[in-house]
């Protein structure tokens, strides 16, 4: 059976005030797919991950998650880490949990941070903070991951060892991801789709058919992402034609 939550948008639209954000934007995504949102600042898709996780409601449209196990979990991670200084990282990662202490301490081990269970946050790298943070969502083997820049802050190394990261666990244990970055070669390497937002909606639709892992020198990728940076650069009118995308099937739970 697929792991993860299956996600239905239909005619969600988001405005503030008088200002249209988001705009009719229908979307599938079936359990177990990894999708990336990506677009210029301000195009909406912070705003379009927050709705999915129910932190901002849609002024119009519906959201539908379906899940074999009832509601469905989503998590969601930050561009900050939001670790409360004040408890060691185990503590963190087992915030709202009891009795998940060896849970917490295998989800560090896999993120690289065995041994590091009994520090407090300010002695981490920023790097570790993120670690901390990821093994605090995945620890709660979430149905929907929900993923808002949350290597954005780190640099080209410290991010590159974290993709890598979360491509090996999601290989582990697969989850519906949503992730927004700026970062084109981040999403053509993780997802299988990438969607390209402008203009209140989703301007493509692009999937990503290369097995993993997939490497950054592959001329595939590279012919890719030039033209998805023509996308960003055209503000969505690029070259690439709109992909349908596939049905979900016995959509069982609401949310929003």
């Amino acid at each position: 059976m697929t792991a993860g939550a299956g996600l239905l948008l239909q005619s969600v639209g988001k405005s503030f005030g008088d200002r249209e954000i988001l705009r009719e934007i229908d979307l599938e995504i079936p359990a177990g797919k990894f999708v990336s949102l990506i677009g210029p600042s301000g195009v909406g898709k912070s705003t379009l991950l927050r709705i999915i996780a129910g932190l901002e409601p849609p002024t119009m449209g519906r959201i539908e998650l379906q899940s074999r196990d009832g509601r469905p979990d989503v998590r969601m991670m930050f561009q900050e880490d939001r670790l409360m200084p004040w408890r060691t990282v185990l503590r963190n990662v087992t915030l709202g949990l009891k009795r998940r202490e060896n849970d917490a301490r295998r989800m560090l081990s896999a993120v690289g941070l065995a041994g590091r269970e009994d520090d407090f946050p300010l002695v981490l790298s920023g790097g570790q903070r993120q670690r901390v943070a990821l093994a605090r969502a995945l620890i709660h083997e979430p149905d929907l991951l929900l993923l808002d820049e949350p290597f954005g802050a780190l640099d080209a190394i410290t991010r590159a060892t974290m993709q890598l990261l979360l491509e090996e666990l999601l290989s582990r244990r697969p989850r519906t991801v949503v992730l927004v970055t700026h970062d084109v070669e981040e999403a053509l390497l993780l997802s299988d789709r990438v969607l390209l937002m402008s203009g209140s909606g989703i301007a493509r639709d692009l999937p990503i058919e290369q097995p993993r892992p997939r490497h950054r020198g592959d001329p595939k990728l590279a012919t890719l992402k030039e033209e998805l940076l023509d996308g960003l650069l055209l503000g969505g009118s690029g070259r690439l034609p709109p992909v349908r995308s596939l049905p979900l099937k016995e959509v069982t739970n609401v949310a929003g």
